[in-house]
């Protein structure tokens, strides 16, 4: 089935097929350009990456990563069935496919619901595009262990640092002890979750004030200090100047740099 290269950022859909294998049909050894991913409808056959052969069956994935010699056969007696779609990745492709197989019989609904782009033709890049990001969305569920508590804190306080959030509320949201939680985030950053969420909004009230041109006022509401004075006396605290003296100081610095 034709997939127009539409160049989307990230993951971008570029091939896209089912097929019903003949007994002992086979491909390769064979190096790809892109990510190929094979779901096995029906049926069985085998994999070869890495020099190791696994058996393949319904409900498994096997995984075609780029510039990667691979050779796939389907069975004589019961030949699967596969549907696949290709990819190319600017980003790193999420953690479940390193593996050369995935079992994921959850993701036979998408790539059953993937054949309806037949039916498309200015969206059909798009629709695939969606379905991949919700393939991804349940490898990354499956696949293996969740990214660890500190991943996800310092996650959570990029997205809310604008709100009056608190190491207890983010210690809450993650399921954990104030002091467990603390004692992980420490002994992984090197800083406490205090600290750690005073300089990210620090750093970014300096962006707001200089690269933005934004107001002490208005750059201390946008990370969380709707009160002008309590920010003044933190970000003094942290760059030991005050905001507004600070972001004279890099107006300053600039004008000479251009003279």
């Amino acid at each position: 089935m034709i997939v127009i290269d539409q160049h989307y950022r990230g993951y971008n859909p570029v091939q896209f097929g089912s097929e019903s294998c003949k007994p002992g049909h086979f491909f390769g050894p064979a190096v790809r350009t892109h990510w190929l991913l094979h779901y096995v409808v029906h049926g069985f056959g085998i994999f070869v990456r890495d020099g190791v052969s696994r058996q393949v069956k319904p409900g498994e994935i096997f995984v075609i990563p780029p510039y990667e010699e691979t050779y796939y056969e389907a069975d004589v007696k019961n030949p699967w069935r596969y549907i696949w779609i290709g990819f190319t990745a600017e980003e790193e492709v999420p953690p479940p496919l390193k593996n050369a197989v995935i079992h994921c019989p959850e993701a036979g609904m998408i790539f059953e619901d993937m054949l309806r782009c037949g039916k498309l033709e200015n969206g059909r890049s798009a629709f695939l595009c969606a379905r991949l990001w919700e393939l991804f969305s349940i490898l990354l569920e499956e696949g293996g262990p969740s990214a660890d508590y500190v991943e996800k804190a310092v996650s959570y306080m990029n997205a809310e640092y604008v709100n009056d959030i608190t190491v207890s509320q983010i210690a809450e949201s993650l399921g954990l002890n104030r002091s467990y939680f603390s004692e992980l985030f420490r002994r992984q950053m090197g800083v406490s979750p205090q600290k750690y969420l005073i300089h990210l909004r620090m750093e970014r009230a300096a962006e707001l004030l200089t690269v933005y041109g934004e107001s002490p006022s208005t750059a201390g509401l946008s990370v969380g200090y709707p009160d002008i004075y309590h920010f003044s006396k933190m970000f003094k605290r942290h760059f030991g100047i005050s905001p507004r003296n600070y972001q004279q100081m890099y107006l300053r610095h600039r004008e000479q740099k251009m003279l």
